[in-house]
């Protein structure tokens, strides 16, 4: 039995409790990214199996990227933002 009880504390709390600074930057980074593909391929109206053929990463693989049960490699990121026209940036964390 854990000495943590999460009963009457928010998922905030308990996240800080039981991950470093560092994990919650990049699980929060992670999600973003994987926001930010699902948005631009939605915008662009585009399926998953047609981002497959525009980028090459097989569609199986993009859903997993994009339902978080796979953490992809950057190689696979850069295919797939190329494909729906993005980049990433390298910029400063916004401090909270």
């Amino acid at each position: 039995m854990s000495d943590i009880s999460s009963i009457g504390r928010t998922w905030s709390e308990v996240r800080e409790e039981m991950f470093t600074p560092e994990e919650i930057a990049e699980s929060d980074l992670r999600v973003a990214l994987i926001g930010e593909i699902i948005k631009a391929r939605q915008e662009k109206g585009i399926s998953q199996r047609e981002l497959e053929r525009l980028s090459g990463v097989k569609q199986p693989v993009i859903a997993r990227m994009e339902n978080g049960s796979t953490v992809p490699n950057l190689s696979t990121v850069l295919k797939v933002l190329a494909s729906l026209g993005k980049t990433l940036y390298i910029g400063d964390l916004k401090k909270k």
